[in-house]
């Protein structure tokens, strides 16, 4: 196993370490997030739960040797649908994990519009379960429209509040609570996704052996504003998430925020 390899970082909420750079679309109110051509349907139906289904399985348990715990706390949510929170630390796994957690239910992931900036893999991403973040405001409508419609229709919605991907990070990032204003606006439960890297058995292996905890259910406390809300729902399911982070005991990479004599 190779030797831990240091990056360095200024702001844990902006910075990107995924290495890829895209030229990003434009995601306004034209586009279109949510599709009743039947074709669409069934071509969505193949996509996700014939082939990306089971490819996220075997790929999670190969590479990463997967281990969920808690999926049971899912279950309290029945038919409805939820909201599902993780830090964002593997660049695969990331769109995989979140269908092994939740299935049966489909599961759709938020993610930004550079994801969908090459054409070839356009239409591929948006099949399995992909929800671009506009970014011109004419979007913002038609992108709140269709979490609505997805948790309503059962499905589960994860989003990563990190934002930015840091491959292998052992450590919850500080991230704003802008992104917990929807289970608040549509007063639907959320849970904790927490990915814990783990030093693997094999010492020839390059990945770690992942465990991901799930937490919950989170209910915004509607005695609060509801800004104050996304804010207490946020600290409340980062907590839970900093908690189980601290089982981490394999770093390819360790993250040091930046000094005036961090490189002397």
């Amino acid at each position: 196993m190779r030797e831990t390899e240091t990056r360095y970082y200024s702001d844990e909420r902006t910075e990107e370490f995924s290495g890829i750079t895209r030229r990003t679309i434009t995601i306004d109110g034209s586009y279109r997030y949510l599709h009743k051509n039947p074709i669409w349907k069934i071509a969505e139906f193949l996509v996700y739960r014939v082939i990306m289904t089971p490819v996220a399985a075997l790929w999670c348990k190969i590479k990463y040797h997967a281990k969920i715990v808690g999926r049971e706390k899912l279950r309290s949510c029945g038919r409805f649908g939820y909201f599902l929170y993780g830090n964002h630390t593997l660049m695969d796994g990331d769109a995989f994990l979140p269908s092994l957690c939740a299935f049966p239910k489909k599961t759709m992931v938020v993610v930004n519009a550079d994801n969908l900036s090459v054409p070839v893999t356009k239409t591929w991403i948006e099949l399995s379960g992909a929800i671009p973040v506009p970014n011109e405001f004419s979007g913002t409508r038609p992108f709140l429209n269709a979490l609505e419609k997805h948790t309503l229709l059962g499905h589960a919605v994860t989003i990563y509040p990190e934002a930015h991907l840091w491959p292998y990070c052992t450590f919850i990032r500080d991230y704003p609570a802008d992104a917990f204003r929807y289970p608040v606006r549509f007063g639907m439960p959320s849970y904790a996704m927490t990915v814990v890297h783990r030093k693997p058995k094999n010492p020839r292996r390059k990945h770690p052996d992942v465990t991901v905890y799930l937490d919950g259910p989170f209910y915004a406390d509607s005695s609060l504003p509801d800004r104050a809300q996304a804010r207490d729902l946020r600290d409340r399911i980062r907590a839970a998430m900093c908690e189980h982070a601290k089982e981490s005991d394999y770093e390819k990479y360790r993250y040091v925020k930046k000094t005036e004599d961090a490189h002397e």
